[in-house]
């Protein structure tokens, strides 16, 4: 499953949109102030301490998506998920369940944030189990490997470059969007694009690495947008927690189809 499909970037609801606003208004004022200013101290984390949170947070979904995704092979509960159907609900879940916490993040309590995070994370780890049925472990704990090696380079990039990647956003969306659009042709008319899935492949997980540092930047606006809210900076972490646990993971699937590639031939 390409699970770009779920990213609450590609849902166009007034929440999304207001934090792109909040990211582009940060941007814009960051680049008008002196350098000397830094960020508004929020009276309840500091910068580093809300960071650190957030990345606790997707680390804490991959390794439930990761546990859940083993415990379903092992229990053999995916022969019958996949015999029944039922992993194609599950799926349709996951989209409720980003859709909804995308667009009513405003509205609902922090706890209930948290609790769709992970609920989230469970779904992904059903449906991801397939992958520990197709491929062997090796190849999946050395994908698991090279995805974080991408995925820590372009975070710390994103935290530590000085440079504004506020223009790396609709170039991104637009590869994002190619993507699927090719994907989808690819699956529906042509089943196997061969040499040409290599290239797509490498394509995605460069776009992929891209919004790893355009979203690591982009929580230090969460932080200073809202600072002041308790409660939205809470949210706007986990918002921001489900954006990079889902540039890792797609990262992790275009790696892993490239190794299975490379191991197939």
């Amino acid at each position: 499953m390409a699970y770009y499909e779920n990213d609450p970037r590609r849902n166009g609801s007034e929440q999304n949109d207001r934090y792109d606003q909040a990211y582009q208004q940060y941007q814009q004022q960051r680049y008008q102030q002196a350098q000397a200013a830094g960020y508004a101290e929020s009276p309840y984390l500091s910068l580093s301490q809300y960071m650190a949170r957030t990345f606790g947070w997707m680390f804490a979904g991959l390794m439930l998506t990761f546990a859940v995704a083993l415990a379903t092979v092992i229990s053999g509960a995916f022969v019958a998920l996949w015999n029944t159907g039922l992993v194609f609900a599950l799926s349709i879940g996951e989209l409720i369940l980003v859709a909804v916490l995308s667009m009513r993040v405003q509205k609902i309590q922090p706890a209930t944030a948290t609790a769709m995070f992970f609920a989230y994370a469970a779904l992904t780890g059903i449906n991801l189990s397939v992958y520990f049925v197709v491929y062997d472990l090796s190849t999946l704990i050395l994908a698991f490997l090279v995805g974080a090696v991408y995925f820590g380079i372009m975070a710390v990039y994103g935290l530590r470059t000085q440079r504004d990647l506020t223009g790396w956003g609709p170039k991104l969306m637009g590869g994002l969007i190619a993507l699927l659009v090719v994907s989808l042709f690819g699956m529906l008319f042509v089943g196997s694009f061969g040499l040409f899935d290599v290239l797509l492949c490498a394509v995605g997980l460069l776009v992929f690495m891209g919004f790893t540092a355009y979203d690591t930047q982009k929580l230090r606006s969460f932080y200073a947008y809202f600072g002041g809210d308790e409660a939205m900076l809470h949210k706007s972490s986990i918002i921001g927690a489900l954006q990079l646990y889902l540039d890792y993971i797609n990262i992790f699937l275009y790696v892993i189809r490239l190794l299975g590639r490379s191991r197939n031939n």
